[in-house]
């Protein structure tokens, strides 16, 4: 004779973390838009530019391991932002297989329009509180980045 069983609980969509740095990845987006579109900016556009404020003079190479983007992605935002008049590219007079990324005055006078304040104080979260959340989703960042390395090989 059998004993039924208890149904198993299947997770909902709102228990996967997955979903949660996803939907707010989305969330992020639709509010950074019209401060984007004001500056006639893209999101991915922006944070290059973000990088480059950090450490200006950069590599191609090296400012796309810190955005996490392949060469064949970034070289055509780069492209673009040099259109744009906000950054320089030029070969590395040392090694001429290395291009070097500069802001611009234009570039660096962006920094200026406060995106960045507006949003983090749209997320109703207090400085410790932010600097935690941060904190952890670039811990799970590298973690699973660091998954994916063992994994493959």
């Amino acid at each position: 004779m059998s004993t039924p069983s208890t149904p198993v609980e299947l997770p909902r969509l709102d228990d996967f973390l997955c979903f949660a740095v996803y939907s707010a990845n989305l969330a992020y987006g639709r509010a950074y838009k019209p401060i984007l579109d004001e500056l006639g900016l893209t999101y991915t556009q922006w944070i290059t530019i973000v990088a480059l404020w950090e450490q200006d003079e950069q590599t191609v190479s090296g400012l796309g391991d810190k955005l996490f983007l392949e060469s064949n992605t970034l070289t055509p935002i780069l492209k673009k932002l040099e259109a744009l008049g906000y950054l320089e590219r030029r070969r590395d007079s040392r090694d001429e297989r290395q291009v070097i990324v500069k802001l611009t005055d234009a570039g660096r006078a962006l920094r200026e329009k406060g995106a960045q304040r507006t949003l983090v104080q749209a997320t109703g979260l207090g400085a410790a509180d932010f600097a935690a959340a941060r904190r952890t989703m670039n811990a799970v960042r590298d973690r699973l980045i660091d998954h994916v390395r063992q994994a493959d090989g």
